[in-house]
């Protein structure tokens, strides 16, 4: 057992091999459609040796075939904000790393800080750094609400929470709290982008990664939110947990009812609410991230074939491309448009607006894919570039036909990547790892 004394009270946390461990540290806590509130300090030690339960949500039974069953063995619980610090096995307590602190994905609606796919095991060991993972509030209980009795952005404000959890403690964990990188992936990547538009957020961290982001479908979603609110009327704090979880579906339908445009914003239909706290109104949140983007250098971007992980899903995309000729090419042209629709374009523009504005900003593409692989570069093909072992992606169907040691040749150099820029290195104009990574600078 190791001590750790930071301001919230003894922790005790354990050793894991080549790193050390503090997991399932309550950093919040919220009754349901509460507000979040910071945990009392603690005199007595607090045992942080269990991972952080998930926040309860329905299964995705595609998502755990492509992705090896990520959530699998971590239990659920409607009080969820817990947070897992994990640091490299030398750390010292006069250490001053850098700290990077991981939000997950999962479209708001599923996922968790500690799913073993996302565990940092390699880039904490690899790069010495201190990384942070975040389970916050998810779905209907974390990203739907239209007033006083059911805040909107529960989940954004736990995140909140988290990171000034961060700035208080983490130097007893070895970190340095000048140095923070907040980083996320899809729905954390959007996360992440929007809390930078937060001036309490911006303030507490130096840079940020958005991978994946799907901010093509972040705007122009007031009606869409608004016709899922209303058919959520039913759910109060006395609805079974289970029986919230099972509405979300019924819910969800609502952002593509009778007379709603929402397009692919209902593809993600859980989400950030602007003009509810902590979130500016949405006509001004390009002046937030302005006011940010000089404070907090940037590194976004996505893979090269995002769609590709959705529009196998469809079936009119699946009788298409069984079509011979011309079923290859107008698959591969619709996963090029919708890509550079939702993800593309709009990082090409979040980081050329944060550049304009006097901020350091890189774009990448993730162009890694499994040899042969259906699932080719898709999105969610950054994760086992970053995060995990070979146990955690033996039954991913996104890895099939990569060998572990083939893909930690390119994971090896991508994590160094990261790690270079959460260390606030100059990644110069122009990087390449060939087959898996390019990166550029965003001029103004």
């Amino acid at each position: 057992m190791l001590r750790f004394t930071p301001p919230c009270g003894p922790v005790d946390g354990w050793a894991d091999d080549d790193v050390v461990r503090a997991t399932g540290i309550p950093y919040a806590h919220a009754d349901r459609f509460e507000r979040p509130v910071p945990v009392p300090d603690r005199r007595e030690p607090y045992a942080a040796t269990q991972w952080s339960p998930a926040c309860p949500q329905a299964p995705v039974p595609f998502l755990d075939e492509v992705l090896g069953s990520p959530g699998a063995g971590l239990p659920g619980d409607e009080h969820c904000q817990r947070l897992s610090v994990t640091m490299p096995a030398d750390v010292g307590l006069d250490d001053r790393l850098p700290v990077m602190v991981w939000i997950h994905g999962g479209s708001y609606t599923s996922g968790a800080g500690d799913l073993p796919i996302m565990d940092p095991r390699p880039l904490v060991a690899e790069q010495r750094v201190v990384v942070v993972t975040v389970t916050y509030r998810l779905g209907l209980l974390g990203y739907l609400g239209d007033g006083p009795e059911r805040p909107a952005n529960l989940g954004l404000l736990d995140q909140l929470e988290a990171l000034r959890w961060v700035h208080r403690n983490i130097a007893a964990f070895g970190g340095d709290p000048a140095r923070v990188t907040l980083f996320g992936q899809s729905a954390g990547g959007d996360a992440v982008a929007h809390l930078l538009a937060v001036p309490a957020a911006a303030a507490l961290v130096s840079r940020a990664i958005v991978q994946s982001a799907p901010l093509g479908i972040s705007r122009g979603r007031a009606r869409m939110t608004a016709a899922m609110a209303r058919a959520a009327a039913g759910i109060s704090v006395r609805t079974p947990v289970a029986d919230v979880v099972a509405a979300e579906a019924r819910v969800a339908r609502a952002a593509t009812g009778s007379g709603l445009r929402a397009g692919l914003r209902a593809a993600m239909p859980f989400g950030t609410q602007y003009g509810h706290d902590p979130l500016p109104p949405e006509d001004e949140v390009a002046a937030a991230w302005d006011a940010a983007a000089p404070q907090v250098a940037l590194l976004v971007g996505s893979t090269a074939e995002e769609a590709r992980l959705f529009v196998r899903r469809v079936p009119a995309v699946r009788r298409l491309a069984a079509l011979p000729v011309v079923g290859t090419w107008a698959r591969r042209a619709l996963v090029a448009a919708v890509t550079a629709a939702v993800y593309g374009r709009p990082a090409r523009r979040f980081a050329a607006r944060h550049a304009a504005a006097g901020g350091t900003a890189y774009r990448y593409v993730v162009t890694w894919s499994a040899p042969g692989n259906p699932w080719g570069a898709a999105h969610t093909v950054d994760l086992p570039l970053l995060f995990g072992d070979e146990k955690a992606w033996a039954t991913a169907a996104l890895t099939d036909g990569a060998s572990w040691d083939d893909l930690q040749r390119s994971a090896r150099r991508v994590r160094a990547v990261w790690g270079a820029f959460a260390r606030g290195e100059d990644l110069g104009d122009r990087l390449e790892v060939p087959g898996a990574l390019r990166v550029r600078r965003v001029r103004a």
